[in-house]
């Protein structure tokens, strides 16, 4: 898991400032992920489609997700601009990114848990 796709100093913060609270965070944002994300695929306009994206890169952010937040924002300025061409492809790099970060925060809830 490479620093692209994850910011260890917004998580280190989180653990600190949330203490037993964390792994309830954590379990948080992995369930509300999976919504946004559904929220992003059966978006049937610019507007839901820009109001997900812009929802699910303010979670990503304040988890430290910050390749998720990144292709968030891009996804939310690329929506301002009709036509959509070219947006699945946007919307499938968040997929595969998601798949890192979800990967990467269920490692870290078991970690946590274990401890």
């Amino acid at each position: 898991m490479t620093h692209e796709h994850i910011d260890y100093k917004v998580l280190s913060d989180l653990r600190e400032v949330m203490e037993d609270g964390y792994l309830q965070l954590l379990e948080t944002f992995l369930e509300d992920s999976e919504l946004r994300l559904s929220q992003l695929h059966l978006a049937k306009d610019a507007q839901t489609l820009g109001m997900a994206a812009h929802s699910f890169k303010g979670s990503s952010s304040n988890m430290g997700a910050v390749g998720l937040a990144q292709l968030c924002q891009q996804l939310e300025e690329r929506v301002r601009q009709q036509p959509l061409y070219g947006i699945e492809d946007l919307i499938n790099r968040i997929d595969l990114e998601f798949v890192e970060v979800q990967r990467f925060y269920r490692g870290e809830r078991e970690r946590i848990a274990a401890g």
